[in-house]
């Protein structure tokens, strides 16, 4: 008789940033939180896509990451927000650049994916499409300033300010994975950027293979880190093309995450998870806060994934 497929176990998985900056509790019980609801969503009958915009969102609101109400600020004191999503079964998929004044750059990415013809929409463009969604304005406390915050009082075109902003490691993209009971997967990123941002920076994250890959006969990837060197190594799709090799998730991220440091001395974490259900988070900074479940026991987040 020949072998019965197994059947998926729903999974998600979620990120909130790889660094050189140990993740505080308030940011680890984010998460956790976050994965309670992604997996409540898909238990519910939610899709993935689902699971995966609704992780992000949750990060997003809590302004405790380096995406939405948390994000960082440009040269020039504007936050800009970029997203993306994407799900595996058709490969459909939705991206924003450079969103000013929206809560959620997710949901953005998720309307531009279901109600336009079009992949990525940027700027004031895409500010305009927010406005036409209806999406959920970013309102700062008053105590903010509208050049400047705590987070960004950093930024200088001075060399050795940008060498010290390296290496304390403010990439705290937040991301999420799914997968469903029939098997169908999704990726998501957002981000505020990173800091010592020239106005109009574009990072990894809304780049549809660089930052984020869904493909329901591989598998799906969120990534974090230094965006320009996922760029140029193309990080998400390399590990997508892996996967549908026959990799396992470990093997394919080591093997990516190798070759981004050796090559052009990149700096990156990822969630990579299977068509099968196999998944493995890893990173090459000393600290990414992430963490899974798949129903049973209690979510599992850490600070450190060796």
């Amino acid at each position: 008789m020949p072998k019965s497929t197994p059947i998926p176990t729903p999974r998600v998985l979620i990120h909130g940033g790889a660094g050189s900056r140990q993740p505080t509790p308030s940011q680890s019980m984010c998460l956790t939180e976050a994965l309670i609801g992604g997996y409540e969503s898909l238990k519910t009958g939610h899709s993935p896509l689902d699971a995966a915009e609704s992780m992000i969102c949750y990060l997003e609101k809590s302004g405790l990451f380096n995406a939405g109400r948390g994000s960082l600020r440009q040269l020039d004191g504007f936050q800009r927000m970029d997203a993306s999503i994407m799900e595996g079964q058709s490969l459909s998929a939705g991206a924003v650049a450079g969103l000013e004044g929206y809560l959620h750059p997710i949901c953005a990415a998720r309307r531009i994916m279901a109600d336009t013809d079009h992949v990525l929409i940027v700027g004031r463009h895409a500010n305009r499409l927010a406005r036409h969604f209806g999406l959920a304005r970013l309102v700062h406390r008053k105590s903010s300033t509208p050049l400047m915050n705590k987070r960004n009082s950093r930024n200088t075109l001075n060399p050795k300010s940008q060498a010290l902003y390296r290496q304390l490691g403010l990439y705290d993209t937040v991301g999420a994975v799914a997968m469903d009971r029939a098997g169908h997967l999704a990726a998501g990123a957002s981000t505020g950027g990173v800091a010592v941002m020239l106005p109009g920076r574009v990072g990894d994250t809304p780049l549809i293979g660089a930052g984020v890959y869904a493909d329901d006969t591989a598998g799906a990837i969120s990534m974090t880190g230094l965006g320009e060197s996922i760029i140029r190594a193309g990080m998400a799709k390399h590990m997508a093309i892996l996967l549908g090799l026959g990799w396992t998730p470990l093997k394919a991220a080591n093997y990516a995450l190798k070759a981004l440091v050796s090559r052009i001395q990149g700096e990156a974490g990822c969630l990579i998870l299977d068509r099968t259900g196999r998944f493995a988070i890893r990173h090459t900074t000393p600290w990414m806060s992430a963490g899974y479940w798949n129903g049973c026991g209690k979510p599992v987040v850490k600070s450190r994934f060796p």
